[in-house]
This record gives structure tokens, C-alpha cells and sequence, in this order.
């Protein structure tokens, strides 16, 4: 996948996007001087970008997230300098936005400028193997919920599909004919099919675009689930 200067990835709780930011993050570092990953998720205090700061100081990635983040204190304000992504044009930036429509709405305030700069790709994460986004229907839905919130269109899409520890290749081949079915129906392409770094290797013939990726960002699924029913 070609980058753009910015790169947001958005999707539903749950669809893996902070794993998918943060392992684009250092991939582009390989290729640019300068990389900087804003971490925009000010709902949910569980899963961060902020997780993975070690990793991502280490390869000289410049983190940007709420002094308030990884605490037990959870406000919805983003430092000022989050807006260094938007003014500053020498850098590459990835962008890693809450969950669904509620964590979109902090992207708000930054959709104009990069829609102006037009040098952007806005990533849409599906998971197949997440309960309200287990289908075509739903997972649009959500897809113009986080759009009318974040003030932005989506450009691709990433197939995250995934069961966690327990996904298997066919896991993963399985979920290539909901991606489709997805993209057919937005208009939008498949950016990338993201695997686990374990399962790149039997898949990277198989799959367009595959995309592996390390689990940076330690997740349980049950904690997840108890989150999302308490919605």
C-alpha cells in the first residue's frame, strides 16, 4: 500500500485497529526519518496506543496522546501539539481514532485541515469475527456512524478479521468474502488483510495485500465483551 503523509485508522471496538496503527507506525519508520502516531481514543481507557510506547520510543516514533492516558482517570481532552500532525508537513503521521461513532467525534476537530491538506488515507477496520460487525449490513452502518462523527470520509478498508489467539489461516481465508462484500458495496478497496506475523508466511500467496503484524497491544477479549455489552 502506497502511504499518504496522514494515515487514521477507525473501526469498531474490538477490530484490532490499535495493533494495526501501531504496526503501520513502525513499518513506515522503516521507510521515513520522521513518524509521529497520535492516539485519539478518548472513550476507551482499556486498550491505547499508550501501551506500546516503549516499543514505539525505541524505534524513534514520536507518541501524541492524553497526559490522562493508562490512569484511572479518563478525560476527553487531546494535548495541543496533536495538531503538529495536521501543520507539520515533514512528517508522516498515523492517527489511531476511538471506537465507533462516540471515540470519532475527537477526529472532528482535526477532519478539516487534513481534508484540506488531501493527503490522507482514512482506514475503515472490520472485523468478521466481531459481534456487531459480523455481517455486510452492520459493519456499514457503523462505517457512516464514525464518518457523520469524525466529519470525514473513509478512502479503504483493512480486514482485520481475527479470533484472537485462536485464529487460524482458514480463520482468516474464511473472512476474505465478507471484506469483498464489503468493499463492493462502499466502493472503497481493500487497503490490506492484516495476519497475525505467525500465520504471514502460508498466507502471503493467498492473500492480496497481507499485511503482518506483531500483537503490540495486549488485549482480552472477555474484558472487551464486558465493555461492549455495558454500552
Amino acid at each position: 500500500m502506497e502511504s499518504k503523509r496522514i494515515t487514521v485508522f477507525a473501526g469498531h471496538y474490538g477490530s484490532g485497529k490499535t495493533n494495526i496503527a501501531v504496526n503501520y507506525a513502525l513499518k513506515l519508520r522503516k521507510e521515513f526519518d520522521r513518524v509521529d502516531i497520535a492516539d485519539l481514543d478518548i472513550v476507551n481507557p482499556y486498550f491505547r496506543t499508550k501501551d506500546s510506547e516503549k516499543q514505539l520510543e525505541k524505534r524513534g516514533i514520536h507518541l501524541i496522546s492524553s497526559e490522562y492516558a493508562n490512569s484511572n482517570v479518563d478525560v476527553p481532552a487531546m494535548p495541543s501539539e496533536a495538531y503538529a500532525i495536521i501543520d507539520d508537513t515533514s512528517l508522516r503521521a498515523v492517527i489511531d481514532v476511538g471506537g465507533d461513532d462516540r471515540g470519532a467525534l475527537a477526529l472532528g476537530r482535526y477532519a478539516p485541515a487534513i481534508i484540506e491538506q488531501n493527503d490522507y488515507e482514512m482506514l475503515f477496520v472490520v472485523n468478521k469475527y466481531r459481534p456487531l460487525t459480523s455481517d455486510c449490513a452492520s459493519a456499514l452502518r457503523v462505517m457512516r456512524e464514525i464518518e457523520t462523527a469524525g466529519g470525514i470520509r473513509f478512502t479503504g478498508i483493512v480486514n482485520n478479521s481475527n479470533l484472537g489467539d485462536e485464529t487460524t489461516e482458514e480463520c482468516v481465508l474464511a473472512s476474505l468474502g465478507y471484506a469483498d462484500e464489503i468493499s463492493k458495496a462502499s466502493g472503497l478497496p481493500i487497503r490490506m488483510t492484516a495476519v497475525r506475523e505467525e500465520l504471514f508466511d502460508g498466507l502471503r500467496d493467498k492473500v492480496i495485500n497481507c499485511f503482518a503484524i506483531k500483537l503490540y497491544v495486549k488485549q482480552s477479549w472477555a474484558k472487551q465483551e464486558e465493555d461492549l455489552w455495558q454500552e
